[in-house]
């Protein structure tokens, strides 16, 4: 009997006894681990997984942890002053050997189960909370038409110029068109705009 588990990214076909390498397992010499991963089981009668076979597992014993042959890395850039980058690298692994094929209801319970070095055995971390969506900002309410006129209509007064005038306590065109241009001082008034008002203001 066969199986073709699944680990550290990689596919393996093993059977009872065989020894392999695989990608760093978080397990000490001697223990065991599970594979739950099983994607084939293969015998007197083949299961496919769709993509795992539902209950199999494979269990294996940890022999040791090693490294793998040492690769060269060798990089030379031409036209680049002869620059040139030598690294080493030796991959970590663990080396087991299969101790039992289990095509269904695999025991789990006092088996570690065989998960790589870099990942987190607990729980996966509960997805964070949505951040709740911003209260619609409140719209600026809007002057009131009793209120006064809108200055802006006025030839050579914008916003800012509109924002000054209301704050000397000028709001309508009635207002502005009783203005003394040569002794108003609160801010500065052209005379086109004292005559634009009154036109304005019906005068």
């Amino acid at each position: 009997m066969f199986a073709v588990l699944k680990t550290g990214g990689k596919q393996y076909k093993v059977s009872s006894g065989d020894t392999l390498r695989v990608e760093k397992l978080a397990a000490d010499a001697g223990e065991k681990v599970q594979f739950n991963d099983v994607l084939m089981l293969g015998g007197d009668t083949t299961v496919l997984g769709s993509p795992l076979v539902s209950g199999a597992a494979v269990q294996a014993e940890v022999i040791d942890q090693i490294k793998g042959d040492k690769v060269i890395h060798f990089v030379k850039r031409r036209r680049k002053h002869s620059s040139k980058r030598t690294k080493g690298h030796r991959q970590q692994l663990t080396l087991i050997r299969v101790t039992d094929i289990l095509a269904e209801g695999a025991d789990k319970s006092g088996v570690k189960a065989a998960i790589g070095a870099g990942s987190v055995t607990g729980a996966p971390a509960a997805a964070a909370p949505k951040a709740e969506k911003a209260a619609p900002k409140a719209e600026a309410p809007k002057a009131d038409a009793a209120a006064g006129d809108d200055l802006t209509k006025i030839t050579g007064v914008g916003p800012a110029a509109a924002k000054k005038l209301n704050d000397a306590g000028i709001t309508s065109f009635a207002q502005l068109a009783e203005v003394d241009v040569d002794s108003f001082d609160a801010v500065k008034i052209k005379p086109e705009w004292t005559q634009q008002a009154k036109e304005l203001a019906g005068k």
